[in-house]
């Protein structure tokens, strides 16, 4: 018989409308660690843009991402995207996804 035993992720991303918010509302109500201050990252040919035109597709054009970690070492990249959108009922809780 094998035991299942919890397993452990690196990191989990979040989408914001404002990533420097963001960060200072982790770090300061939550007492994460910023890794990485907030930084522009844009669609072109160094290593870090064609990987991400791998993960977006092309016309991604830009982002501000920030990289946090809680205290217990969970990873937590934020990311501004250009064409960010609100949702308009930001807690359906009666449909599929992310709940909290």
């Amino acid at each position: 018989m094998s035991h299942t035993y919890p397993r452990s992720f690196s990191h989990i991303g979040i989408s914001v409308p404002d990533v420097e918010k963001a960060v200072n509302f982790y770090t300061k109500v939550m007492g994460w660690y910023t890794i990485m201050e907030p930084t522009l990252i844009t669609e072109d040919k160094s290593p870090i843009g064609e990987m991400c035109t791998e993960v977006f597709g092309e016309k991604w054009e830009k982002f501000k991402i920030a990289h946090l970690s809680t205290g217990d070492r969970i990873g937590v990249e934020i990311f501004e995207f250009k064409n960010q959108e609100d949702p308009k009922d930001n807690f359906e809780y009666w449909k599929t996804g992310i709940f909290h």
